[in-house]
């Protein structure tokens, strides 16, 4: 088995870089061979996803946090090769929320190269949405709103680790405000006065939210999150029981399941795309059932 190593030495603030020779002798000893290409800025996973010659391949695996994932598989996509290769993830991020649905924490590096090791191979959906005229793919969560917001700080708080999203939550609970939002639902339309939208393909979101606990990875429909509008008190209540997904019986959340989805806000919204801050709406969404093949457990 050979395989293309995307890995991102900046990821967990800097501490991946330490952990490349642990990870290419836990490789060696599996009789993996890796072929590593490092990360040298923001969006060069894409880059140097795109350009591999997939032919030479067996696997690509993206190892950093969910940004590291999300350049890979945009990579993926743009990647002129014939050949189609699994996919793999090594968490070595601060945010590793994909991970959770291989039961894979941001220590369980190790596990992680048994399984791609296995050659256990499942198809999984993709999501594709389309904003500003550009056409982009997500494995895990596409926000918007105030997880958007939240994101974004939380972005600038990765020293403080897997807490880093929570403390953002926190901060922006204080400057709480609705939007107006259209979105339409497989061709359904809805108006609402909404907090924020969390379309999911995979479970978690910011590591340890099950935000959306019904997701399933290759039933070809994304999962969506409404939080209408609520006020700060409401908020701080309802914000614990993310951690379990109980979240979704709450009076002010509304969960749907799609294949299509458009959005409209009466103002441009930003966007997070994989915990990424790109683009903003409105936005077109659909989902790609099991169009990727990815090393599974």
């Amino acid at each position: 088995m050979k395989l293309l190593l995307i890995f991102n030495p900046n990821a967990a603030n800097g501490r991946a870089k330490k952990m490349l020779p642990k990870l290419l002798k836990r490789f060696e000893e599996r009789e993996i061979e890796i072929e590593t290409q490092e990360t040298e800025a923001q969006g060069h996973g894409r880059t140097l996803t795109a350009q591999a010659d997939f032919n030479q391949f067996d696997g690509v695996i993206a190892a950093g946090g969910d940004g590291t994932l999300f350049e890979v598989i945009n990579g993926y996509y743009a990647n002129p090769s014939e050949k189609r290769i699994p996919v793999g993830v090594l968490p070595t991020g601060t945010g590793n929320a994909f991970s959770r649905d291989l039961d894979l924490k941001s220590s369980d590096w190790e596990k992680a190269i048994d399984i791609i090791k296995a050659n256990n191979i499942k198809k999984i959906d993709v999501g594709r949405f389309k904003s500003v005229g550009e056409t982009y793919y997500f494995l895990n969560i596409l926000g918007l709103g105030f997880v958007s917001d939240v994101s974004d700080t939380a972005k600038g708080l990765k020293i403080f680790g897997n807490t880093a999203y929570t403390l953002g939550v926190l901060y922006h609970i204080m400057f709480l405000h609705s939007h107006q939002l259209t979105i339409e639902i497989d061709g359904e339309k809805f108006e609402r006065e909404n907090i924020f939208v969390e379309i999911s393909n995979s479970r978690y979101t910011g590591t340890s939210f099950l935000m959306a606990p019904e997701a399933k990875m290759d039933d070809g429909l994304l999962d969506i999150t409404l939080l209408n509008k609520i006020n700060r008190r409401g908020l701080l209540k309802i914000f614990p029981t993310i951690f379990d997904g109980s979240h979704v019986h709450q009076e002010h959340v509304e969960v749907f399941k799609a294949k299509e989805i458009k959005i409209e806000t009466d103002i441009p919204k930003v966007l997070t795309p994989d915990g990424e801050v790109l683009g903003s709406t409105p936005i077109e969404v659909e989902c790609l059932k099991q169009d990727v093949p990815f090393f599974w457990l």
